[in-house]
Protein backbone atom coordinates (compact mmCIF):
# COMPACT_ATOMS: atom_id res chain seq x y z
CA UNK A 1 0.00 0.00 0.00
CA UNK A 2 1.33 3.53 -1.17
CA UNK A 3 1.54 6.07 1.30
CA UNK A 4 1.81 9.72 0.72
CA UNK A 5 4.92 11.63 1.47
CA UNK A 6 4.45 13.69 4.57
CA UNK A 7 4.58 17.10 4.15
CA UNK A 8 5.79 18.25 7.70
CA UNK A 9 8.96 19.32 8.64
CA UNK A 10 11.10 16.61 10.06
CA UNK A 11 12.74 16.13 13.50
CA UNK A 12 15.72 17.70 12.32
CA UNK A 13 14.42 20.81 10.88
CA UNK A 14 13.63 22.83 14.74
CA UNK A 15 17.04 21.03 15.78
CA UNK A 16 19.08 22.61 13.01
CA UNK A 17 16.98 26.34 14.37
CA UNK A 18 17.32 25.93 17.43
CA UNK A 19 21.18 24.96 17.07
CA UNK A 20 21.77 27.89 15.43
CA UNK A 21 21.01 30.37 18.13
CA UNK A 22 23.33 29.08 20.46
CA UNK A 23 25.88 29.09 17.82
CA UNK A 24 25.59 32.98 16.78
CA UNK A 25 25.15 33.87 20.63
CA UNK A 26 28.56 31.60 21.25
CA UNK A 27 30.43 33.57 18.61
CA UNK A 28 29.26 36.66 19.83
CA UNK A 29 29.97 36.49 23.65
CA UNK A 30 33.70 37.80 23.17
CA UNK A 31 32.32 40.55 21.26
CA UNK A 32 29.62 40.93 24.07
CA UNK A 33 32.60 41.31 26.90
CA UNK A 34 34.51 43.27 24.79
CA UNK A 35 31.49 46.22 24.09
CA UNK A 36 31.20 46.06 27.73
CA UNK A 37 34.67 46.69 28.65
CA UNK A 38 34.66 49.69 26.22
CA UNK A 39 31.67 50.84 27.86
CA UNK A 40 32.57 50.77 31.57
CA UNK A 41 35.96 52.15 30.27
CA UNK A 42 33.84 55.39 28.89
CA UNK A 43 31.50 55.69 31.88
CA UNK A 44 34.33 55.82 34.03
CA UNK A 45 35.68 58.23 31.84
CA UNK A 46 32.69 60.65 32.02
CA UNK A 47 32.53 60.01 35.62
CA UNK A 48 35.57 61.75 36.39
CA UNK A 49 35.44 64.25 34.06
CA UNK A 50 31.68 65.76 34.30
CA UNK A 51 29.83 67.46 37.06
CA UNK A 52 29.26 70.89 38.54
CA UNK A 53 32.82 71.73 37.20
CA UNK A 54 33.21 69.74 34.20
CA UNK A 55 36.76 68.92 33.17
CA UNK A 56 38.57 68.14 29.89
CA UNK A 57 39.32 64.89 29.01
CA UNK A 58 43.10 65.98 28.58
CA UNK A 59 42.98 68.12 31.69
CA UNK A 60 41.55 64.80 33.62
CA UNK A 61 44.84 62.75 32.22
CA UNK A 62 47.37 65.04 33.14
CA UNK A 63 45.16 65.19 36.80
CA UNK A 64 45.38 61.44 37.17
CA UNK A 65 49.26 61.36 36.05
CA UNK A 66 50.11 64.12 38.28
CA UNK A 67 49.08 64.46 41.77
CA UNK A 68 50.30 68.19 41.84
CA UNK A 69 48.07 70.12 44.55
CA UNK A 70 45.97 72.23 41.65
CA UNK A 71 42.87 72.80 41.78
CA UNK A 72 41.89 70.37 39.07
CA UNK A 73 43.91 67.67 40.73
CA UNK A 74 42.21 67.87 43.79
CA UNK A 75 39.01 67.64 42.39
CA UNK A 76 39.61 64.43 40.78
CA UNK A 77 41.84 62.64 43.19
CA UNK A 78 39.66 63.90 45.99
CA UNK A 79 36.37 63.82 44.78
CA UNK A 80 35.58 62.06 41.56
CA UNK A 81 38.32 59.19 41.81
CA UNK A 82 36.71 57.91 45.25
CA UNK A 83 33.13 58.23 43.96
CA UNK A 84 33.32 56.68 40.70
CA UNK A 85 35.44 53.72 42.42
CA UNK A 86 32.72 53.28 44.49
CA UNK A 87 29.78 53.50 41.60
CA UNK A 88 32.74 50.58 40.11
CA UNK A 89 32.28 48.27 42.72
CA UNK A 90 28.85 48.88 44.14
CA UNK A 91 27.79 48.28 40.42
CA UNK A 92 30.11 45.03 40.32
CA UNK A 93 28.32 43.72 43.60
CA UNK A 94 25.00 44.41 42.30
CA UNK A 95 25.09 43.00 39.12
CA UNK A 96 26.40 40.11 40.21
CA UNK A 97 24.60 39.44 43.35
CA UNK A 98 21.57 39.94 41.01
CA UNK A 99 22.62 36.90 38.85
CA UNK A 100 23.44 34.75 41.37
CA UNK A 101 19.91 35.46 43.45
CA UNK A 102 18.15 34.76 39.64
CA UNK A 103 20.27 31.45 39.15
CA UNK A 104 19.73 30.53 43.32
CA UNK A 105 16.22 30.86 43.14
CA UNK A 106 15.94 30.09 39.39
CA UNK A 107 13.20 33.12 38.99
CA UNK A 108 14.02 35.61 36.44
CA UNK A 109 12.45 38.31 38.49
CA UNK A 110 14.09 37.91 41.58
CA UNK A 111 16.69 40.68 43.02
CA UNK A 112 19.09 41.11 45.89
CA UNK A 113 15.98 42.21 48.03
CA UNK A 114 14.11 39.60 47.71
CA UNK A 115 16.43 37.88 50.58
CA UNK A 116 15.75 40.89 52.52
CA UNK A 117 19.62 41.99 52.28
CA UNK A 118 18.37 45.53 51.95
CA UNK A 119 15.93 45.64 54.60
CA UNK A 120 18.69 43.63 56.72
CA UNK A 121 21.47 46.63 56.04
CA UNK A 122 18.95 49.03 56.79
CA UNK A 123 17.64 47.49 60.24
CA UNK A 124 21.59 47.32 61.20
CA UNK A 125 22.16 50.75 60.41
CA UNK A 126 18.93 52.05 62.07
CA UNK A 127 20.42 50.18 65.08
CA UNK A 128 23.31 52.14 65.15
CA UNK A 129 22.29 55.53 64.66
CA UNK A 130 19.00 54.76 66.86
CA UNK A 131 20.18 52.82 69.68
CA UNK A 132 24.19 53.35 69.66
CA UNK A 133 23.61 56.81 68.40
CA UNK A 134 26.75 55.81 66.11
CA UNK A 135 26.80 58.51 63.12
CA UNK A 136 30.14 57.93 61.68
CA UNK A 137 30.00 56.51 57.85
CA UNK A 138 32.81 53.63 58.93
CA UNK A 139 30.66 52.77 62.06
CA UNK A 140 27.16 52.96 59.80
CA UNK A 141 28.56 50.49 57.41
CA UNK A 142 29.65 47.97 59.36
CA UNK A 143 26.71 47.91 61.59
CA UNK A 144 24.24 47.99 57.81
CA UNK A 145 26.70 44.90 56.56
CA UNK A 146 26.08 43.32 59.96
CA UNK A 147 22.49 43.38 59.84
CA UNK A 148 22.95 42.09 56.15
CA UNK A 149 24.67 38.74 57.21
CA UNK A 150 22.12 38.54 60.02
CA UNK A 151 19.04 39.03 57.84
CA UNK A 152 20.86 36.25 55.27
CA UNK A 153 21.77 33.86 58.05
CA UNK A 154 17.38 33.88 59.76
CA UNK A 155 16.40 33.42 55.93
CA UNK A 156 18.83 30.61 55.78
CA UNK A 157 17.86 28.83 58.74
CA UNK A 158 14.16 29.43 58.21
CA UNK A 159 14.23 27.81 54.55
CA UNK A 160 16.48 25.26 55.61
CA UNK A 161 13.78 23.56 58.41
CA UNK A 162 11.80 20.55 57.00
CA UNK A 163 12.27 18.17 54.79
CA UNK A 164 14.02 19.20 50.99
CA UNK A 165 16.22 21.92 52.91
CA UNK A 166 16.56 25.60 51.36
CA UNK A 167 14.88 24.91 47.63
CA UNK A 168 14.59 28.03 45.73
CA UNK A 169 10.32 27.99 46.59
CA UNK A 170 11.57 28.37 50.50
CA UNK A 171 14.23 30.59 49.85
CA UNK A 172 12.09 33.23 48.56
CA UNK A 173 9.59 32.85 50.87
CA UNK A 174 11.68 33.23 53.70
CA UNK A 175 13.10 36.09 52.60
CA UNK A 176 9.76 38.29 51.80
CA UNK A 177 8.91 37.11 55.90
CA UNK A 178 12.35 38.13 56.96
CA UNK A 179 12.26 41.74 55.47
CA UNK A 180 8.96 42.10 56.09
CA UNK A 181 9.89 41.74 59.94
CA UNK A 182 13.33 43.75 59.67
CA UNK A 183 11.54 46.46 57.21
CA UNK A 184 8.62 46.98 60.18
CA UNK A 185 11.02 47.07 63.00
CA UNK A 186 13.56 49.63 61.18
CA UNK A 187 9.89 51.79 60.27
CA UNK A 188 8.86 52.10 63.75
CA UNK A 189 12.46 53.36 65.34
CA UNK A 190 12.42 55.07 62.35
CA UNK A 191 9.29 57.15 63.61
CA UNK A 192 10.65 57.14 67.28
CA UNK A 193 13.87 58.95 66.05
CA UNK A 194 14.06 62.49 64.04
CA UNK A 195 17.49 62.13 63.20
CA UNK A 196 17.58 58.65 62.13
CA UNK A 197 14.56 59.36 60.22
CA UNK A 198 16.85 62.04 58.59
CA UNK A 199 19.82 60.33 58.09
CA UNK A 200 17.56 57.39 56.25
CA UNK A 201 16.22 59.45 54.05
CA UNK A 202 19.21 60.51 52.01
CA UNK A 203 20.69 56.77 52.46
CA UNK A 204 17.24 55.04 51.42
CA UNK A 205 17.57 57.08 47.86
CA UNK A 206 20.76 55.24 46.87
CA UNK A 207 23.90 57.93 45.92
CA UNK A 208 27.06 57.67 45.24
CA UNK A 209 27.97 61.10 46.48
CA UNK A 210 29.23 60.86 49.56
CA UNK A 211 31.16 57.96 48.77
CA UNK A 212 35.41 58.94 50.07
CA UNK A 213 38.21 56.49 50.97
CA UNK A 214 36.07 55.31 54.07
CA UNK A 215 33.68 53.77 51.81
CA UNK A 216 36.31 52.22 49.21
CA UNK A 217 38.24 50.55 52.33
CA UNK A 218 35.15 49.38 53.97
CA UNK A 219 33.70 48.05 50.52
CA UNK A 220 36.63 46.28 48.66
CA UNK A 221 37.02 43.61 50.92
CA UNK A 222 33.64 42.30 50.53
CA UNK A 223 33.02 43.14 47.12
CA UNK A 224 36.65 41.40 46.21
CA UNK A 225 35.24 37.97 48.37
CA UNK A 226 32.37 38.11 46.93
CA UNK A 227 33.02 37.58 43.10
CA UNK A 228 35.87 35.71 43.74
CA UNK A 229 32.86 33.30 45.50
CA UNK A 230 30.07 33.88 42.67
CA UNK A 231 32.73 33.19 39.97
CA UNK A 232 33.78 29.93 41.76
CA UNK A 233 29.97 28.48 41.90
CA UNK A 234 29.82 29.08 38.00
CA UNK A 235 29.64 25.28 37.20
CA UNK A 236 27.32 24.01 39.86
CA UNK A 237 25.06 26.79 39.22
CA UNK A 238 25.17 25.94 35.77
CA UNK A 239 24.14 22.69 36.62
CA UNK A 240 21.13 23.36 38.92
CA UNK A 241 19.76 25.10 35.90
CA UNK A 242 19.04 21.80 34.61
CA UNK A 243 17.18 21.04 37.34
CA UNK A 244 17.81 19.16 40.90
CA UNK A 245 18.14 16.08 40.02
CA UNK A 246 20.00 16.34 37.27
CA UNK A 247 22.42 18.73 39.26
CA UNK A 248 22.47 15.76 41.86
CA UNK A 249 23.42 12.89 39.02
CA UNK A 250 26.35 15.79 37.75
CA UNK A 251 27.39 15.36 41.29
CA UNK A 252 26.65 18.79 42.78
CA UNK A 253 25.82 19.48 46.31
CA UNK A 254 22.56 21.75 46.00
CA UNK A 255 22.57 22.58 49.39
CA UNK A 256 26.15 23.40 49.21
CA UNK A 257 25.96 25.48 46.43
CA UNK A 258 22.75 27.61 47.91
CA UNK A 259 24.38 28.06 51.01
CA UNK A 260 27.97 29.30 49.10
CA UNK A 261 25.46 31.26 46.70
CA UNK A 262 24.10 33.27 49.98
CA UNK A 263 27.03 33.94 51.58
CA UNK A 264 28.56 35.32 48.03
CA UNK A 265 24.88 37.35 47.61
CA UNK A 266 25.34 38.67 51.31
CA UNK A 267 28.67 39.94 50.88
CA UNK A 268 28.33 41.50 47.54
CA UNK A 269 24.78 42.96 48.15
CA UNK A 270 25.56 43.69 52.13
CA UNK A 271 28.47 45.86 50.99
CA UNK A 272 27.35 47.37 48.86
CA UNK A 273 23.90 48.70 50.13
CA UNK A 274 25.27 50.01 53.03
CA UNK A 275 28.00 52.03 51.31
CA UNK A 276 25.62 53.64 48.78
CA UNK A 277 22.14 52.67 49.35
CA UNK A 278 19.56 50.24 47.70
CA UNK A 279 20.18 51.07 44.22
CA UNK A 280 16.67 49.71 42.75
CA UNK A 281 16.66 48.48 39.38
CA UNK A 282 20.75 47.56 38.51
CA UNK A 283 20.98 44.08 40.39
CA UNK A 284 17.26 43.36 38.65
CA UNK A 285 17.14 44.37 34.83
CA UNK A 286 21.04 43.28 34.13
CA UNK A 287 20.73 40.33 34.59
CA UNK A 288 18.13 40.55 31.84
CA UNK A 289 19.89 42.37 29.39
CA UNK A 290 23.22 39.80 29.94
CA UNK A 291 20.81 36.60 29.26
CA UNK A 292 19.75 38.10 26.20
CA UNK A 293 22.97 38.69 24.59
CA UNK A 294 24.92 35.93 26.02
CA UNK A 295 21.92 33.58 27.20
CA UNK A 296 22.01 31.92 30.72
CA UNK A 297 25.46 29.99 30.67
CA UNK A 298 26.88 31.57 33.74
CA UNK A 299 30.55 31.06 32.31
CA UNK A 300 30.07 34.13 30.37
CA UNK A 301 26.37 36.29 32.10
CA UNK A 302 28.27 36.04 35.69
CA UNK A 303 31.40 38.17 34.13
CA UNK A 304 29.48 40.25 31.84
CA UNK A 305 26.71 41.45 34.49
CA UNK A 306 30.30 42.08 36.83
CA UNK A 307 31.02 44.52 33.73
CA UNK A 308 27.78 45.90 32.43
CA UNK A 309 26.15 46.92 35.74
CA UNK A 310 29.01 49.38 37.03
CA UNK A 311 29.04 51.02 33.58
CA UNK A 312 25.25 51.61 33.53
CA UNK A 313 25.25 53.11 37.22
CA UNK A 314 28.21 55.18 36.24
CA UNK A 315 26.32 56.43 32.96
CA UNK A 316 23.08 57.41 35.79
CA UNK A 317 25.67 58.54 38.06
CA UNK A 318 26.37 60.97 35.12
CA UNK A 319 23.03 62.08 34.00
CA UNK A 320 22.37 62.68 37.21
CA UNK A 321 24.89 65.31 37.45
CA UNK A 322 23.63 67.13 34.13
CA UNK A 323 19.57 67.10 34.42
CA UNK A 324 19.22 69.72 37.00
CA UNK A 325 23.09 71.08 37.58
CA UNK A 326 24.86 72.72 39.14
CA UNK A 327 22.52 70.48 41.73
CA UNK A 328 22.76 66.73 41.81
CA UNK A 329 19.79 64.07 41.30
CA UNK A 330 21.04 60.53 43.15
CA UNK A 331 21.81 57.77 41.13
CA UNK A 332 19.42 56.24 42.74
CA UNK A 333 16.40 58.05 41.56
CA UNK A 334 18.29 57.84 37.89
CA UNK A 335 18.07 54.10 38.03
CA UNK A 336 14.30 53.89 39.17
CA UNK A 337 13.53 56.23 36.61
CA UNK A 338 14.87 54.85 33.91
CA UNK A 339 15.02 51.26 34.90
CA UNK A 340 11.01 50.80 35.26
CA UNK A 341 10.40 50.89 31.59
CA UNK A 342 13.39 49.32 30.53
CA UNK A 343 12.80 46.34 32.80
CA UNK A 344 9.36 46.54 31.47
CA UNK A 345 10.56 46.06 27.70
CA UNK A 346 12.81 43.50 28.48
CA UNK A 347 10.47 41.93 30.46
CA UNK A 348 7.93 42.33 27.60
CA UNK A 349 10.28 40.74 24.93
CA UNK A 350 11.30 37.91 27.12
CA UNK A 351 7.40 37.06 26.83
CA UNK A 352 7.42 37.07 23.16
CA UNK A 353 10.44 35.45 22.48
CA UNK A 354 8.98 32.30 24.29
CA UNK A 355 5.77 32.64 22.90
Amino acid sequence: MRTEPSTAPGPSAPSVRTAAAPRRRGSARPLALAVCILLLAVAVLLSLAVGSRSLPLPEVAHALLHHDGSDPASVVWDVRVPRTMAGVLAGAALGAAGDLIQALTRNPLADPGLLGINAGAAGGLVFALTVLGLTSLWASLWFAMLGAVISSLLVYVLASGGRGGATPERLALSGAVIAAVFTGVSQTMMLLDAQTLDELRFWSVGSLSRSGDTTLAALTPFVAAGLILGLCLVKPLNAMALGDDTARALGTSLNTTRALGLVAVTLLCGAATAAVGPLVFVGLAVPHIARLVVGADQRWMLPLCILLAPALLLLADVLGRIVVRPDELDAGVITAVIGAPVFILLVRHRRTVTA
